[in-house]
């Protein structure tokens, strides 16, 4: 056998073995079903914009629209605590803030690993500080909300603080987001 005809086998062996790889025994068909081909027009938008035929999602229950049940003063305490600690972190990104914008400004256009560089580096370490200890009590609010819920509970006091948490948590991230932006541009 020559070597042309040899590969020609190999090939042919090899098809042969992957085509079992491609069953679809126990897979549901693709093909567009009956229903799909009498409502679903890509090309056509519904009024609302989606693609007409396309089921409309519900919008989940606002937790602001929830009615607040009372809380345990255990959990009041908790929350508290909660909402204190995150606040306190939000301060200290807050104090920092200012002194990390001017250490970015002056390191911009400079050498990576310069002293400008390092010293805005460390500035941008220290802002991500403060925003981590205000994601630890976020963390929190969102386990007692998750636990509230399972229990029945409606979470509404949970959701209030846990809301304000995640606003100063977004705050921070943007301003993280637009420093380390400068860092690299």
């Amino acid at each position: 056998m020559n070597h042309q005809m040899f590969r020609a086998l190999i090939v042919l062996l090899a098809s042969a073995a992957l085509s079992g790889c491609g069953s679809t025994v126990g897979y549901p068909s693709l093909a567009r079903q009956p229903a799909e081909a009498a409502t679903w027009d890509p090309a056509t938008p519904g009024a609302d914009g989606r693609p007409s035929g396309s089921a409309p999602v519900a919008a989940p229950a606002s937790d602001a629209a929830v009615v607040q049940s009372p809380v345990s003063p255990e959990l009041a305490s908790r929350l508290a605590q909660l909402e204190d600690s995150a606040r306190a972190a939000h301060a200290r990104f807050a104090a920092k803030q200012a002194r990390a914008t001017q250490l970015v400004a002056a390191a911009r256009g400079v050498a990576v690993a310069s002293e400008p560089w390092s010293v805005a580096t460390v500035a941008l370490a220290e802002l991500e500080s403060a925003r981590s200890d205000a994601m630890v009590s976020l963390g929190e609010l969102d386990r007692l909300y998750v636990a509230q819920r399972i229990d029945g509970g409606d979470g509404g006091s949970i959701a209030a603080v846990r809301d304000q948490v995640t606003a100063w948590v977004a705050d921070e991230d943007a301003v993280l987001a637009d420093l380390g932006g400068r860092m690299t541009g």
